[in-house]
């Protein structure tokens, strides 16, 4: 049944919305209300701070993780071992890593995975820049920390072969967690062991 609107005012809030991932109709709808309940000075600093973000948030020139700066807090901290970085599909699984506690490398966030279906090929994420990361850093391990989906482990292998030929060991997160699970959605404890507990990429591959 078509939604009747008595605002066109209210109908574009919710339209926009409901654009959100796993927000439908009625959901967009709760929120607009609840948005109207708000003071004006709430709502335009809700408002200014979705548009700031967009127009003022900066992506790290080492890593690709969001930052505020030109380099992100994290690969600007010495403390970090710099010759130990985590692939990881964007910022989400940056969060969850960090909130383990269990590692102290430095990341580098592809943007994505491979994923034919959807469009995205290897062109369309951060994998030439972690080349020639590889090459010109002092990079001694790779730590591939993507979900175990068929996309993941399809992007792992291509990085895989795209570093197979360089002087650094590549490694893989230990199957704590399971099959088809994103990195995100992991508890911290299963994903800080997967982490401690990583294998040798090339040897997974003869499981």
């Amino acid at each position: 049944m078509l939604q009747k609107y008595p605002s066109v005012l209210l109908e574009n809030a919710v339209n926009e919305f409901a654009k959100l991932p796993g927000i439908g109709k009625k959901t967009a709808l709760r929120l607009v209300l609840h948005s109207l309940r708000r003071t004006p000075e709430e709502v335009e600093n809700f408002g200014r701070s979705i548009i700031n973000l967009r127009n003022e948030i900066n992506y790290c020139k080492v890593c690709h993780n969001i930052c505020d700066d030109e380099v992100c807090h994290i690969c600007s901290d010495f403390s970090r071992d710099a010759s130990l970085v985590c692939i990881v599909e964007n910022i989400k699984e940056v969060m969850a890593i960090e909130n383990t506690g269990q590692f102290k490398g430095l990341y580098h966030v592809l943007g994505g995975i491979i994923s034919p279906m959807d469009g995205v090929g290897p062109g369309d994420l951060q994998i030439e820049s972690l080349v020639q990361r590889v090459q010109s850093e002092n990079v001694k391990e790779v730590i591939l920390a993507l979900s175990t989906t068929m996309e993941g482990d399809t992007t792992n292998f291509y990085i895989y072969r795209k570093l197979s030929g360089l002087d650094v060991k590549i490694s893989i997160i230990a199957r704590g967690i399971s099959v088809g699970d994103e990195i995100e959605y992991a508890d911290e404890i299963t994903l800080g062991r997967s982490i401690i507990n990583r294998t040798n990429f090339k040897d997974s591959l003869k499981l």
